[in-house]
């Protein structure tokens, strides 16, 4: 891959453009009952391995969960070596008593928002673009 993204902390405010996933999703304890290859996020960790799937999934297998939230993607294609854009989403969702589980992946970085909080939140993101813009 050559295309290693957008390092401009301006541009990528900019552009950012939040995207609101359909659903519900549910982080939970890998317990090997199943929905690992549902996850649209694994992290391993010393303690255990932490799923995230879809709310509808982990209720089907008897998971248990405790956060429910909403997945936005920023579309923004951000280089993993950008500095300060996930500074400035999570003081712009702190400033609105937002909490935000962040996920980076290659090309985006994903937000896990309460879901009661979602439109708050998207409301919060496109501000913070609107006003990156000028």
């Amino acid at each position: 891959m050559t295309d290693t993204g957008e390092t401009d902390l301006a541009v990528l405010l900019a552009s950012m453009s939040p995207e609101l996933h359909h659903g519900s999703y549910v982080f939970v304890v890998d317990e090997g009952r199943g929905g690992r290859e549902d996850a649209v996020v694994v992290v391993a960790e010393a303690e255990g391995t932490t799923l995230v799937l879809p709310r509808e999934r982990a209720d089907e297998l008897g998971l248990t969960y405790v956060f429910v939230a909403s997945w936005i993607t920023l579309r923004v294609h951000s280089a993993l070596d950008a500095v300060g854009l996930t500074a400035a989403f999570a003081a712009a969702l702190t400033d609105e008593g937002i909490s935000a589980n962040v996920v980076a992946g290659y090309f985006h970085d994903h937000l896990f928002v309460p879901e009661d909080r979602r439109d708050d939140a998207m409301r919060a993101l496109r501000d913070l673009a609107r006003r990156a813009a000028g």
